[in-house]
């Protein structure tokens, strides 16, 4: 065992309710000590930040116990699987940083033997070929209140339904006319135990198994049986399938299989975010996002395109921890665990997202040098790059008023600002458009002693722009993403469809944006920090000819304020 696993988990300084678990069982020596787990995604969809959660926590457990973590497909369903679906959920849990090795399985890998252990519940009096509908079953299931009623086949003698089941198999019957029904107490508490259908008809090809099979298993059937076959000690589930685990654990006993445990967390919910693979679908297939990858979309191929790190996730899943109830997390706190974790790996660069041009009137025309600029101040070892500097730059049009309030610190007539890594200017003179008015260019005039952006005379200024020289700027667009919903809860079904909450203001595309040269050798997925701007990433459209930045998060930290604020308390 790791001998810093009692380290972590903690909240509060004491384990969390599954590593509590763990550890008893551990002691205990149940299953010899043994901790085995599963991540079990449907491959009906790409991934989303939830999944995350549960990736970080199975393959966490096993890491942390010197165990082993299984990655299986819950292909049961062939009419919604894909392998493009399959694809991305293997790319997304090694881009978080875990291996499931030679541990890849699938649900279907065990049709033959799930099949044999329904027969045993058949031999055994506790399942029988259903001929009720669909339909019919949901009207005779009951409510919470009231009981439901047996089905009138659920008599059938064992021969009758064991020779049924194997037609079903061999595809005698048309789609949804027979099912295979566990035999267990219509009368139950628990909707779950009332009956449930273990087997359905559907007569369509399975992406492995092709045509072989025109009966597949239930998500309740197939889940725990695998779980059992694989030898899986501790089954994390999220906390909806709580109300399944009496069915579970129905099934292990009835069977006499391995006895895996299931237990049950508190999911994910992040304000202002979708988690749900349904309604994500929706939003793909009705074009209110560009694709699974838009980095608008919690999908972890999104959140990869728009920048964030896998440390940065893994952060935040273990700084949420888990818990046995609920709750919503503020996503500031998904964006504080981001910037800590860029401010300490991303590059500082100059990237001017509206320019206007400034001309230094003083500075040489045919002169160009190059300055030192600082990558990274929190990573020495990141060292220095060298930026060209020239009479015309380019300069954020914020960072100009003509007559500017009493607490505005940039550039203004008269006024001398510090240029970072650069000189101190004053603007002498505003050039504007004679139609419309609008400033068009600025005249400065420059201090060569302050050449690095200091003053040998230990004269200060107060503010300190960045820049880009105009003659060695590279065109580039940039687009600045926003939360995708304007609704802190946007499946709030009382108040409209979730997609009537979509933010129109989520995505807005920059063109003519100019970087500093050093960019122009940037390839897809580097990040950076843009001085005063934000970080950014290098999106998979970027060409030579023109690169494209994805606006990660900003530099604003809306948690730590927050954080602090609780702190003072």
């Amino acid at each position: 065992m790791n001998d810093n696993h009692e380290d972590i988990g903690k909240e509060g300084g004491s384990l969390d309710f599954i590593r509590t678990i763990i550890e008893e069982d551990i002691r205990s020596s149940k299953n010899n000590g043994r901790v085995h787990t599963r991540f079990p995604p449907e491959p009906n969809g790409y991934l989303h930040i939830g999944h995350a959660k549960s990736i970080c926590l199975n393959f966490g457990l096993a890491q942390q116990y010197d165990g082993l973590c299984n990655l299986r497909f819950d292909d049961t369903n062939p009419t919604k699987e894909e392998q493009e679906y399959i694809d991305s959920i293997k790319r997304d849990v090694r881009w978080l940083g875990f291996d499931w090795e030679n541990r890849e399985y699938y649900a279907s890998d065990y049709f033959e033997q799930l099949y044999e252990f329904a027969v045993k519940l058949i031999k055994k009096g506790q399942a029988f070929v259903c001929d009720l509908t669909a339909d019919e079953i949901r009207e005779t299931r009951g409510t919470l209140t009231e009981p439901g009623r047996e089905s009138s086949f659920r008599d059938r003698p064992l021969e009758e339904n064991l020779d049924l089941f194997e037609r079903m198999r061999q595809g005698k019957f048309p789609d949804g006319t027979r099912t295979l029904r566990a035999k267990i107490n219509m009368a139950s508490g628990n909707l779950n135990l009332r009956d449930p259908v273990l087997y359905r008809i559907l007569h369509a090809a399975h992406p492995r198994t092709g045509d072989a099979w025109c009966i597949y298993p239930m998500y309740d059937w197939a889940h725990g049986q695998s779980d059992s076959i694989e030898g899986i000690t501790h089954s994390i589930c999220t906390l909806e399938f709580e109300d399944h685990r009496p069915l579970y654990d129905w099934f292990i006993r009835e069977l006499e299989i391995f006895p895996s445990r299931q237990i049950e967390f508190a999911r994910l919910n992040l304000n202002y975010t979708v988690l749900s693979k349904r309604r994500l679908l929706q939003l793909v297939n009705e074009g209110f996002v560009r694709g699974w990858d838009d980095p608008r979309m919690p999908s972890i191929s999104g959140i990869r395109r728009r920048g964030y790190t896998p440390e940065s996730i893994r952060d935040f899943c273990d700084r949420i921890g888990v818990a046995k109830r609920d709750s919503t997390v503020d996503i500031a706190l998904l964006e504080h665990c981001l910037r800590e974790d860029l401010n300490q790996r991303a590059q500082r660069v100059m990237t001017v997202l509206h320019p206007l041009k400034v001309v230094i009137t003083d500075y040489p025309t045919d002169k160009m040098e190059m300055l030192d600029a600082i990558n990274n101040p929190e990573d020495e070892g990141m060292g220095t790059r060298q930026v060209p500097f020239s009479r015309e730059i380019y300069i954020e049009r914020s960072d100009f008023m003509e007559d500017p309030p009493k607490k505005f610190f940039r550039l203004a007539p008269g006024r001398e600002v510090r240029l970072k890594h650069a000189y101190y200017i004053t603007c002498d003179e505003v050039i504007k458009d004679e139609a419309t008015g609008e400033v068009t260019e600025l005249r400065c005039t420059y201090d060569p002693k302050t050449r690095g952006g200091w003053s040998q005379d230990g004269r200060r200024v107060m503010g300190t722009l960045h820049w880009v020289s105009a003659a060695h700027a590279l065109d580039s667009e940039v687009r600045l993403y926003d939360h995708l919903f304007t609704k802190e809860n946007p499946l709030d079904q009382a108040e409209g469809d979730f997609k009537d909450y979509i933010n129109p203001d989520s995505m807005e595309i920059l063109s003519g944006c100019k970087a500093e040269p050093s960019l122009a050798e940037a390839k897809p997925g580097d990040r950076f920090q843009f001085l005063r701007l934000g970080y950014f990433c290098v999106d998979p459209d970027t060409t030579k000819a023109k690169p494209v930045f994805n606006r990660t998060v900003t530099l604003r930290d809306t948690w730590a304020k927050i954080a602090k604020k609780l702190q003072q308390k």
